[in-house]
């Protein structure tokens, strides 16, 4: 792999979004204290592991990321050296911009949104409903109280090996994209990834207009009502759908200023005589 071949940019690229996208995050600081969902005190008092740690986590689990990506890309490569001519008519085809190649682009992309999605609800619903794997391993990532962006990735290593790496390389290998398709598949993998866990509710967020798998969503998992529903992630709220772990949510005013998601269940809206947002 060169220097600035496609795979070390699928490698690293998602790596500088996730700072660079976080950062831009932080820097909004008390501008943007009226779309969060939860107090500026809150993040101090009910997180139970400090930013620093969370950078330390963070690291080590891209870190690992970038190991097995690059395990997998010369894996694949080498897999892949027997049809090398083919491989440069389809690269020749994309650069033509021929509707075939989008249509191949769309649905790869989306075949492996599918496959990130199963795997990530089944490992993670499995690891809340197993006491060891959620006390010794998923527990990290829900000290966390109080979701922030560049908390997104703080996992404890294992499940950053389970959950995100190998799902994402399963992703890779089921749905045939090419590297250079990776490196925008991870990246907007990545920016979802921060997004859902930024804490505010922004007006116009695109994110919040194209996906019901959102802030809001994955603020209400974090919390202790929600701990056991809204497990789906990164894209799409299917699974829980399916197995019975959607939790509904309004999204409200809070006390003192700001908004909150408030969960609840449908026996609670009758009597309230409430709609959910989703």
């Amino acid at each position: 792999m060169g220097i600035f071949s496609d795979e070390i940019l699928a490698i690293f690229v998602p790596i500088v979004v996730y700072w660079v996208y976080s950062a831009m995050y932080m820097a909004l600081g008390h501008s943007m204290d009226k779309y969060r969902l939860h107090s500026r005190s809150e993040e101090d008092s009910k997180n139970l592991v400090s930013k620093s740690e969370v950078i330390k986590g963070v690291l080590l689990q891209q870190l690992v990321q970038a190991a097995v990506a690059a395990v997998v890309f010369t894996v694949t490569r080498e897999n892949s050296s027997l049809a090398e001519a083919p491989a440069i008519a389809i690269v020749e085809e994309q650069a033509a911009g021929s509707l075939f190649s989008y249509l191949t682009l769309a649905w790869q992309f989306s075949l492996a949104m599918v496959v990130l999605d199963g795997w990530q609800y089944a490992w993670h619903r499995y690891m809340h409903l197993n006491r060891f794997l959620y006390r010794h391993i998923h527990s990290w990532h829900h000290r966390l109280v109080v979701p922030y962006a560049f908390g997104s990735q703080y996992n404890h290593p294992v499940e950053g090996l389970l959950l995100d790496t190998l799902g994402g390389a399963l992703a890779f290998v089921v749905s045939g994209m090419s590297p250079r398709a990776s490196i925008f598949f991870f990246s907007l993998c990545t920016v979802k990834g921060v997004d859902d866990h930024c804490g505010l509710w922004l007006p116009g967020n695109v994110f919040h207009l194209c996906f019901w798998n959102n802030t809001a969503y994955h603020d209400v998992h974090h919390q202790l009502r929600g701990n056991r529903f809204n497990f789906s992630q990164p894209f799409f709220i299917t699974w829980d759908k399916l197995f019975g772990t959607h939790m509904p949510y309004v999204v409200e005013k809070r006390a003192g200023g700001g908004l909150q998601a408030r969960p609840h269940t449908a026996s609670s809206r009758a009597e309230n005589g409430e709609k959910s947002s989703k």
